[in-house]
């Protein structure tokens, strides 16, 4: 994988073909698109995808992952390449520290307080200042990772409900429900908060880690990769809740972008191109990062994240989660 590489996002049904060097996407326009297999990094899928054996072993030969979202925005599964760099001992640390209880709960504690204050400064309310406050004092006490979700879970409650006061009547959550989402507000939520799961594994499998083995959600969520669910949260504020007020702010987002069925709503077909577009947008949106001393894009923050975990694994240095310092 080049550092030039980048994500392909599949908007629209298509079928995926290998063509000598380079991958072949046929859409259903029959306007064929080929792409050099050292340009792609990853590919999101967000509508139906025909890919044959000979397209897989070549993406996969290049350790490119191929994530897939369903209907409704849910991350259900990823074609993966094999694990060309996973390290013995990066891996045997990770299983120790994920195993030792005062480890889980310190970076789990670390995780919730990040998320928590990057959902106050996407939101620049005061009204959640005094619900911080209450969170910080209940983190102290827990004392298991089901404990710390749970007072996590409490906190954004509180934050969901000062977001729709920020946002038209057909935008709000009014509660978060998932799998289906029930609401317009919340299939936005689903989709980016899926997307930014799928950024993070990305970013993992580019270290010698395990994205199985993880601190917060190791107790909570034994199906998924919850390391990959622990690195998602101080993220997906920014590109959830953060980006939901910019919808609905800017009116980038009409109700004609969604649609209804019995007891879900989802993005229409239009609406996940505009989603796509807009999250390979921030994703692209550079800062100036003070250690590094040069300009990174958030894509890049994520990536750095995850250092941050195989620094903790074999330097035993503090992981202290992604907060914006801008």
């Amino acid at each position: 994988m080049s550092a030039s590489s980048r994500t392909y996002w599949l908007t629209e049904p298509c079928r995926i073909r290998r063509e000598d060097g380079s991958i072949r996407i046929e859409r259903a326009d029959a306007t064929p698109v080929r792409i050099p297999i050292t340009d792609i990094r990853d590919i999101v899928a967000f509508d139906h995808v025909d890919i044959n054996t000979a397209a897989i072993s070549v993406l996969g030969r290049h350790g490119v992952i191929i994530h897939v979202l369903d209907h409704y925005g849910n991350y259900v599964g990823a074609i993966t390449p094999a694990e060309e760099n996973s390290s013995a001992h990066v891996i045997r640390s990770q299983v120790k520290l994920t195993d030792l209880p005062e480890t889980k709960i310190s970076v789990g504690r670390a995780l919730v307080t990040a998320a928590a204050h990057n959902i106050r400064w996407c939101l620049e309310t005061d009204l959640l200042d005094e619900p911080l406050k209450r969170l910080t004092e209940q983190l102290a006490e827990c004392a298991s990772p089901e404990q710390l979700m749970g007072a996590e879970g409490n906190f954004r409650r509180t934050a969901w409900g000062v977001l729709d006061t920020m946002l038209p009547p057909w935008l709000r959550l009014e509660g978060r429900t998932r799998r289906p989402p029930t609401n317009a507000g919340n299939a936005f939520i689903s989709y980016m908060n899926a997307i930014t799961y799928a950024r993070v594994l990305t970013a993992l499998r580019c270290t010698p880690l395990h994205p199985a083995l993880g601190f917060l959600h190791a107790d909570t969520d034994r199906r998924r990769n919850t390391l990959a669910l622990d690195l998602a949260e101080p993220f997906k504020p920014l590109f959830a809740e953060r980006l939901l007020r910019r919808v609905a702010a800017q009116k980038i987002l009409r109700e004609s972008d969604f649609e209804a069925g019995v007891g879900y709503v989802s993005l229409s077909r239009d609406g996940r191109k505009k989603v796509a577009e807009l999250m390979r947008t921030e994703l692209e949106t550079t800062v100036y990062h003070r250690k590094l001393r040069r300009k990174v894009s958030y894509e890049e923050l994520i990536h750095l994240e995850a250092l941050k975990i195989v620094r903790l694994c074999l330097e035993n240095e503090t992981y202290t989660p992604f907060r914006p310092w801008w």
